[in-house]
């Protein structure tokens, strides 16, 4: 007997995918809203639109769904997707931090940093669940 060694790429259909991103959605909103939760309680202006649950649901949706379409294209593209992903994520997340920069001055550090933290709560649930849903080997 032989074994291949290649390793073979694992493929999930894609109502497995749809609903894993779907439920990216729905747990990295709720950990959005934990700490959009806690930034008001801190000090977080209560009028600091980026902490409104408008806000962060749709922009959380529209980074996770962005997300798996580049996940897709490196897994299929990339001869090692393993090693472009480590850091081609934090090097997104980071430059994902620019925008929320600029809103010190309508959000404080607070807030500002509450929009930092869910950058890396949004990415942390992606990935966790692309590399279910879409492995990449």
């Amino acid at each position: 007997m032989s074994v291949a060694s290649d390793a073979v790429t694992v493929r999930r259909g894609p109502l497995v995918v749809v609903g894993g991103v779907l439920a990216a959605i729905v747990v990295a909103s709720v950990a959005d809203a934990v700490l959009a939760i806690l930034a008001l309680a801190a000090g977080a202006p209560d009028d600091f639109q980026p902490l409104k649950a408008s806000s962060y649901i749709f922009l959380t949706a529209v980074g996770v769904i962005a997300g798996a379409v580049g996940w897709a294209v490196v897994r299929k593209l990339s001869k090692d997707p393993e090693a472009l992903v480590r850091w081609l994520v934090p090097a997104v997340v980071v430059v994902s931090f620019v925008p929320d920069f600029l809103l010190f001055g309508d959000g404080g550090v607070t807030g500002v940093l509450a929009l930092l933290l869910m950058h890396v709560a949004v990415a942390a649930v992606a990935v966790f669940t692309y590399r279910k849903v879409m492995p990449l080997s």
